[in-house]
């Protein structure tokens, strides 16, 4: 693979691959699990693990103990979007070693239900005035239900918060303002869970005296990524371009490796201001078009090296129903169980956080990104372990600046540093 004349060369990070990580003990649970989960009987936990470690699961068994053994009566998971939902559908845990299976009913799931945060507020109501004990919402739906209903209806719940980083200190920040108020009240507990407990604008998450009642569980990504089975090998590059990168993206792009493409943002020097010309430029470059998968909405390319004909899920394109249809396709058990299911995934905005494909071998990110938490989940979308996984990179294109060349290589090995 030919790289560009202008790079920073990549570091590149082994590991033991031992296994501990994905190893699971009588009840089921992994590494970081069992650890959080001796830590249930806490008010406040605040649980700080990487991508792919399990925090989903961790805060089922916690939340099923609150509910079962804790007096609590309803357990209320937000997240930041409506994808991210899906890491807290039925799981059976009693196949695995412990003793009750985790169930949202459907209509408590408000990521899978029709209509805006705003019209899913009355479904709150109507959870807390049943007796169902789980409810999976967006951060904006919670957010409109405290706005509406306060915050005293929420008394005797678990209220988890998936992706914490959103949260701010800053008083603008509604979420926080509203985790504040809750925390005063001190009626609830809550578990905050992060791969990142720091913010791209630098504003602090909680205020020292709130973050003083946190029992805090810390996983390191050293700990996972030593910890698995197959992964052994993680690469992180950065390389510089003159022109359109759209030209030369198959310079750092291998289509043969399973890769998710997050192309610049349109107010980016790295954009050429239309993005829906360089996502059909991208299609252009992989290969010969052949046609739309009628069910999943999957873009069929025929590489020219090989005849192989690979599938392109664009989640860039703003039409809703082609739109609705990738993602519905992306949420299918397939993404884990076939690692040919798709192929490359190319996004702007989404994709990131929360985002499971345990086949990803290489997050190609387009575009400076001044957000460290935006880096760090981007990664994580590649560290993910699973059987013939052995290597996996991350890559970060960039328009080449006018600044003089050691000056950008230090601004990149601070970024490096930073990120280890």
């Amino acid at each position: 693979m030919t790289n560009f004349e202008q790079s920073v060369p990549a570091v590149s990070v082994s590991y033991n691959g031992d296994g501990s990580s994905t190893t699971s003990n009588a009840l089921g649970m992994r590494a970081m699990q069992e650890r959080a989960y001796e830590r249930r009987g806490e008010q406040y936990l605040l649980i700080k693990s990487p991508p792919a470690s399990g925090k989903s699961r961790a805060l089922m068994f916690i939340a099923l103990d609150k509910l079962e053994n804790q007096g609590l009566q309803k357990a209320i998971v937000v997240v930041p979007e409506k994808s991210i939902g899906a890491s807290f559908a039925d799981e059976a845990l009693s196949e695995f070693g412990f003793w009750t299976d985790w169930h949202v009913e459907p209509q408590w799931n408000l990521c899978n239900a029709p209509g805006e945060d705003g019209s899913k507020v009355r479904s709150v109501k109507s959870f807390l005035d049943s007796d169902d004990k789980v409810l999976v919402c967006t951060h904006a739906t919670f957010r409109f239900s405290v706005d509406q209903f306060g915050i005293e209806p929420f008394d005797e719940c678990l209220i988890a918060i998936d992706e914490f980083h959103h949260v701010s200190a800053n008083p603008d920040n509604v979420l926080g303002n509203h985790l504040r108020a809750i925390i005063q009240r001190d009626k609830v507990h809550v578990v905050a869970m992060t791969g990142s407990y720091f913010r791209g604008d630098s504003d602090a998450v909680l205020m020292p005296e709130d973050e003083a009642k946190f029992e805090t569980v810390t996983y390191t990504y050293y700990e996972q990524l030593n910890g698995y089975e197959y992964l052994k090998e993680l690469d992180i590059g950065y390389y510089f371009y003159n022109g359109p990168y759209v030209d030369d993206i198959l310079k750092v792009l291998d289509p043969a490796e399973k890769t998710i493409i997050h192309i610049p943002n349109v107010n980016s020097r790295e954009s050429t201001k239309d993005k829906i010309k360089e996502v059909d430029h991208i299609l252009e470059e992989l290969g010969d078009w052949l046609e739309v998968d009628p069910d999943t909405g999957f873009h069929l390319i025929e590489r020219r090296s090989d005849k192989k004909i690979i599938k392109v899920a664009d989640l860039v394109d703003d039409d809703v129903n082609k739109r609705v249809k990738v993602q519905a396709g992306l949420r299918s058990p397939l993404m884990e169980s076939d690692r040919d299911y798709v192929d490359i995934i190319i996004a702007l905005g989404m994709a990131k956080e929360g985002f499971d494909w345990i086949w990803c071998e290489h997050a190609l990110t387009v575009g400076y990104r001044a957000s460290l938490t935006e880096i760090v989940q981007i990664i994580g979308r590649a560290t993910r372990d699973a059987p013939g996984k052995e290597r996996t990179r991350f890559t970060n294109l960039i328009a080449e600046p006018d600044a003089a060349q050691d000056a950008v290589t230090d601004a990149v090995n601070d970024t490096l540093k930073a990120i280890a």
